[in-house]
């Protein structure tokens, strides 16, 4: 029973950290955008690919 003395607070305490740590998280912007970065993965980008395919080309010559 003495122990819930201290666990109750710690708890609570916990409980608070917790929130404040989510709520500056939001304040942050970190999640503004939750599909632009799942469909970014999927776009196609063909430049970065060909610049890196005549970079090596002019190594071998």
């Amino acid at each position: 029973m003495e122990s819930l003395y201290l666990l109750i607070p710690l708890s609570v305490i916990l409980v608070f950290v917790a929130l404040w740590i989510f709520f500056k998280a939001m304040d942050s912007g970190q999640f503004d955008d939750l599909e632009g970065p799942a469909m970014r993965i999927l776009q196609d980008d063909d430049n970065v690919h060909s610049e890196t395919d005549q970079s090596g080309a002019d190594t071998k010559k």
